[in-house]
């Protein structure tokens, strides 16, 4: 279950004319993809693996999105973006002229309470470095970062302390400990001197019921999960510390519509309760499906945010590849 390598979409147009040409010799091509959409487009028939078996095959054109989703995840599922009543509050983080010292060149951005926030942009836009500079872990060069009442630059340490966790976009190298157990990872960040594991396990089985991790129980190893087990565990963290800053590094890269549809209702059960989640994601639909707000990242500069309701895909990634600017 390595991390995939992320395409742009400029890369996946490329790839879709290569297997066109391909078919088109008399190719028989087996594409495997969590994008349903480009499932959709590219393939003449469908077939729907669930748990190592087939749950079902269709002709792509008599087939609806919902129900591949239906067979995926193996239950229907009403909306895949939910989205409850949310009252965005007081400004929780706040990013002023903040550059870094890679591709980070200038961002100005707030969060609130009760709020998700999208970051777009392409790969290598500097998205990461945002959040990275923001938690702690790349350094800043210019520019001012507060939270709550704290003001300035801090180590992860300290982020943690005032009430800040960040998921990593790659949980196999810098976002999960694969060797340890479930339990030791969802409580890294809060454990105590001297660890009492059955209390460690009694709460560790509140957040495996809460994201619906696929296990043993608490003490099987991250490294035996699916990827997308590995992920609810790495969120499951941050509910474990009771963060109220939130920041997301593509939380749902790789893994299965199933575990996408758990996360994504976790985020709107957080942004219910006066969190602040910050995205950073390469998967429009997911931003725009999950958000309240988005702000494009273009060539390490960040641009203004935008009501959900003011945008689109086409008008993000104009913005994205510089062609058009916010106003």
């Amino acid at each position: 279950d390595a991390l995939p390598i992320c395409l742009t979409r400029e890369d996946v147009m490329r790839l879709f004319d290569i297997i066109g040409r391909l078919k088109k010799q008399g190719k028989a091509i087996i594409y495997i993809s969590h994008f349903i959409e480009e499932v959709k487009k590219i393939s003449d028939r469908v077939t729907v693996l669930r748990d190592g078996k087939v749950a079902g095959s269709s002709d792509t054109a008599d087939i609806s999105t919902e129900k591949i989703i239906a067979m995926m995840v193996g239950r229907q599922v009403e909306q895949l973006y939910p989205r409850s009543s949310r009252k965005a509050g007081e400004t929780v983080l706040e990013v002023q002229n903040l550059s870094g010292a890679d591709k980070l060149q200038s961002a100005s951005m707030a969060l609130r309470r009760g709020e998700v926030l999208g970051i777009a942009g392409l790969v290598g836009a500097g998205r990461t470095e945002l959040l990275r500079s923001i938690f702690g872990l790349d350094p800043v060069q210019e520019g001012k970062i507060r939270i709550g009442v704290y003001a300035g630059p801090a180590s992860p340490m300290r982020r943690w302390g005032q009430g800040t966790g960040m998921v990593s976009e790659d949980r196999k190298v810098e976002g999960l400990a694969l060797g340890l157990s479930i339990a030791d990872n969802m409580t890294l960040s809060t454990m105590p001197f001297i660890v009492r594991p059955a209390r460690q396990d009694r709460d560790c089985e509140v957040l495996i019921r809460q994201l619906s991790v696929r296990c043993r129980n608490p003490r099987q190893r991250v490294i035996d999960l699916s990827g997308g087990n590995q992920q609810k565990v790495a969120l499951a963290r941050l509910l474990h510390h009771k963060v109220d800053v939130l920041l997301l590094d593509e939380p749902t890269r790789g893994i299965d519509v199933g575990s996408k549809a758990q996360i994504y209702k976790v985020i709107d059960e957080l942004a219910c309760k006066d969190k602040a989640i910050l995205i950073v994601s390469s998967y429009l639909p997911e931003l725009l499906g999950v958000c309240d707000r988005i702000a494009v990242m273009c060539r390490g500069k960040l641009g203004p945010t935008r009501q959900i309701g003011e945008t689109n895909e086409h008008k993000l990634m104009l913005e994205a590849t510089g062609q058009e600017t916010s106003t």
